[in-house]
C-alpha cells in the first residue's frame, strides 16, 4: 500500500470511530417530580438527540426515562421506528402542566400527538404514569430549570 492510502484509510477509521463514540455519548440527566415520584430524564434538547430519542434501547430503569425540549410550541407527534420498549409518553405545555399522555407500542409507526400545543414531551416506560397515578393537568415538577433547546 501506498503511504498516501494507508493515511487515507487511518484517517477514515479514527473519524469513524470518534463520530460513533459521540454518537453514543450518554445524554445529560435532569432530575423532574411528579406527586412524590423523582425522575432522572435523559435531556434531548438538540435536534440529534431529539430525532433518535429512546431508538435501540433494550431497557430503561423503572424512573428513568427522557423528556424533550422542543423549539416551538406546536402539536408535536412522537412515533416508534426503531424503538423496543413500549412506552408512555406526556405532552406537557410550557408550564409544566401534563396535556395528555398517550401508550405507545414499539417498533410501530403510529403517530401520538399532544391534544394542544406542547412545549415538552416525557417518554417513560409503558404504564408508568398510570401505576402512579400521574394524569393530564398534573404538573411536573423541574421543567422550568430545564435548557433551551438547540
Amino acid at each position: 500500500m501506498k503511504g498516501g492510502t494507508l493515511k487515507g484509510m487511518a484517517l477514515a477509521l479514527l473519524s469513524a470511530v470518534v463520530g460513533s463514540a459521540a454518537a453514543e455519548a450518554p445524554l445529560p440527566l435532569v432530575e423532574l417530580g411528579a406527586g412524590m415520584y423523582r425522575i432522572e430524564a435523559e435531556l434531548a434538547h438538540t435536534d440529534s438527540a431529539r430525532r433518535i430519542g429512546l431508538m435501540n434501547r433494550r431497557e430503561m430503569p423503572v424512573h428513568r426515562g427522557m423528556v424533550f425540549v422542543f423549539p416551538a410550541l406546536a402539536t408535536h407527534c412522537m412515533w416508534m421506528r426503531n424503538t423496543l420498549l413500549p412506552l408512555s409518553v406526556a405532552f406537557i405545555d410550557e408550564a409544566g402542566r401534563i396535556i395528555n399522555i398517550e401508550d405507545m407500542q414499539p417498533q410501530t409507526e403510529s403517530n401520538h400527538c399532544a391534544a394542544a400545543p406542547a412545549r415538552y414531551a416525557l417518554e417513560m416506560n409503558l404504564g408508568w404514569f398510570a401505576e402512579r397515578g400521574v394524569k393530564p393537568g398534573d404538573t411536573l415538577r423541574g421543567i422550568d430549570r430545564l435548557p433551551a433547546p438547540r
